[in-house]
């Protein structure tokens, strides 16, 4: 006589197809159908901080101009003298 199956590997793959499309809707409907994951509420802060602003050290004064003699005429350079 030939071999027959049951079909018993046919039922338990099936029962495990079908439990895996339940978990998916499942999913699918808590993430989805309810807007998108769960997020945690943000709470409501109110801070102020007034920090002063940092100031520089004062500068020292600068020192005031050497005093130049005033040219009255364009400085003179000498020519170089000739060589005999």
């Amino acid at each position: 006589m030939a071999n027959s199956s049951s079909g018993g590997a046919n039922v338990g793959l099936a029962f495990i197809v079908g439990a895996l499309v339940v978990v998916v809707a499942v999913l699918a409907w808590f993430l989805l159908g309810r807007g998108g994951p769960m997020r945690p509420e943000t709470p409501n802060l109110n801070v102020d901080i007034n920090v002063p602003a940092p100031r520089l050290p004062e500068a020292p004064d600068r020192p005031a101009p050497p005093k130049l003699p005033s040219p009255t005429e364009p400085p003179q350079v000498a020519a170089p003298e000739p060589k005999a």
